[in-house]
């Protein structure tokens, strides 16, 4: 029903020569994928039309698409019926932006659709943050229009950041058989 998904560059992934310009994390895979493993969000691709998926809304409202959850299950099902025996299923996904919500409604589909199955979440975070660093603080710009500072835009990324790995706690460990959260700090990457 729906057209074809444009390739992508993941499927012929190769490594990035030294000194060669590299803009994706893919630029430094070294192993080609299949193409039904890659699914690309477009609308948040760097070059996109929406720019960061950064809240838990966000990637949770983009498998809610009748056309991209179609999509997914499409790709799931042609790796289940590659399996003599399956025994269930690890999600790995990050908890800090958007794609805790993505990550929350594929662990629902798995759930849903194979009950009786295994579902390993690891839910990651990052290891360094510049969040809570003090910034010079904000000043009237043109016009005495008030510019805001770089505290409360980094105030605002901790709280989306606190918020989606809330959610994304919840939400993940309540689809998922055994929910693992991974991070190199004590803190889950929260200040």
């Amino acid at each position: 029903p729906g057209a074809a998904p444009a390739p992508s560059r993941l499927a012929g992934s190769q490594p990035v020569p030294p000194g060669g310009s590299a803009q994706l994390w893919s630029d430094y895979l070294s192993v080609n994928l299949h193409p039904k493993s890659v699914y690309v969000i477009r609308q948040y691709m760097h070059d996109g039309d929406c720019g960061c998926l950064e809240a838990f809304g966000q990637g949770e409202s983009l498998l809610q698409d009748p056309g991209c959850i179609e999509e997914v299950e499409d790709r799931l099902h042609f790796y289940v019926e590659e399996c003599d025996y399956l025994q269930g299923f690890q999600v790995l996904c990050d908890l800090h932006n958007g794609f805790s919500g993505v990550g929350a409604k594929v662990t629902e589909l798995l759930c849903d659709e194979y009950s009786g199955k295994g579902i390993l979440t690891w839910g990651l975070t990052p290891a360094t943050s510049d969040v809570g660093v003090s910034k010079p603080g904000g000043k009237p710009g043109p016009g005495g229009a008030f510019t805001p500072s770089r505290d409360q835009d980094d105030h605002q990324k901790s709280c989306y950041r606190l918020m989606n790995t809330a959610l994304g706690i919840v939400r993940l460990s309540s689809h998922s058989s055994l929910f693992c959260p991974l991070s190199l700090r004590g803190s889950l990457g929260i200040e």
